[in-house]
């Protein structure tokens, strides 16, 4: 598709291959993916600008190999059997169960032991199709028989919650952009507070979710502009160096968002990471310079790959 300025129209034109190709992608249960499968896999000598991440399982496991990432993972699972979930449910008193290829806050089941000692347990949640799903109470017996079923037909994880309900009983987090700037080198491009939608056990915007500038949500959620500042900064060197150590260990990315948990007492957790990130959490939060900076520098980035003649290393075709 190639755009006339002049006429402020597209039109659909046979082109040679560009210079570098921008995979933006995702893992999806369609024949139009496994055509881009074939596609990656024929032209895998073209310029890829970033590459697919593995699933959320091998990444949580690539970061606990390091000490530096480990200390900032949830504790976290493969779900096999109930014996998994009855591990973290000594752990933690509220534990998440999600597909290690989810995406947009799909297939996400939130489970909260209650305090009463009559082992009930609180689930809610919110299915593939973003349904979601009212609280109610249910025996442990119950809840194992449930998170069997949700499990089914493919992989998740089972992980501890981290105490992220605000005041209003919404649940919010943090998503933050590093993206490779004009000169090939790692630069934070922003971060931003996402509020999930009422009843919703995630923040996602396209739950229903709204976003907010990081700085005002962080400074009412940590009680000051001082404890705002500096978990900002923690989590700024945090994300340059993920995005580093994810690109040494995976190959080319281009941009990475992290999506942050911080606790009460302004501790940081990667919930999850993805290197194919939407950008309007920017916009949506009144922030419109960070986003037009979120849309240029890719470009700017590409530009510095072909006068540099710098090449990422080729795409590699799994769809894990």
């Amino acid at each position: 598709m190639v755009y006339d300025p002049g006429s402020g129209k597209w039109s659909r034109k046979w082109r040679p291959f560009p210079n570098m190709i921008y995979d933006r992608c995702r893992i999806q249960r369609n024949a139009r993916f496994q055509q881009l499968l074939k596609f990656r896999s024929r032209y895998n000598h073209l310029t890829f600008l970033n590459r697919p991440l593995r699933n959320k399982w091998t990444v949580h496991q690539t970061f606990s190999q390091k000490s530096r990432f480990r200390q900032h993972m949830p504790e976290t699972l493969l779900y096999q059997s109930s014996a998994d979930l009855h591990r973290m449910l000594k752990f933690s008193p509220v534990v998440y169960v999600k597909p290690a290829n989810g995406t947009g806050g799909r297939g996400i089941l939130r489970i909260e032991r209650q305090r009463d000692g009559k082992q009930l347990y609180d689930i809610q949640g919110r299915r593939q199709n973003r349904q979601i799903i009212a609280p109610r109470k249910v025996s442990l017996t119950r809840l194992e028989s449930i998170v069997r079923q949700w499990c089914l037909g493919g992989r998740f994880l089972v992980q501890q919650g981290i105490p992220l309900r605000l005041p209003s009983g919404r649940y919010h987090d943090y998503r933050m952009l590093v993206q490779k700037n004009g000169q090939g080198v790692w630069e934070l491009t922003g971060m931003a507070g996402r509020v999930g939608a009422a009843r919703s056990v995630t923040s996602n915007l396209h739950g229903g979710g709204h976003a907010v500038r990081a700085e005002v949500l962080l400074k009412k959620w940590l009680g000051s502009e001082e404890k705002a500042s500096k978990a900002m900064k923690t989590a700024e060197k945090l994300g340059l160096e993920a995005a580093a150590f994810l690109e040494d260990s995976f190959g080319a990315l281009c941009e990475l968002a992290l999506d942050l948990a911080i606790d009460r007492e302004g501790k940081i957790y990667v919930l999850e990471v993805n290197p194919k990130p939407a950008r309007e959490v920017f916009a949506r939060s009144g922030d419109s310079g960070t986003y037009r900076k979120a849309l240029v520098r890719p470009l700017e980035y590409a530009m510095w790959v072909h006068k540099n003649k710098n090449t990422p290393s080729p795409v590699k075709t799994t769809d894990e």
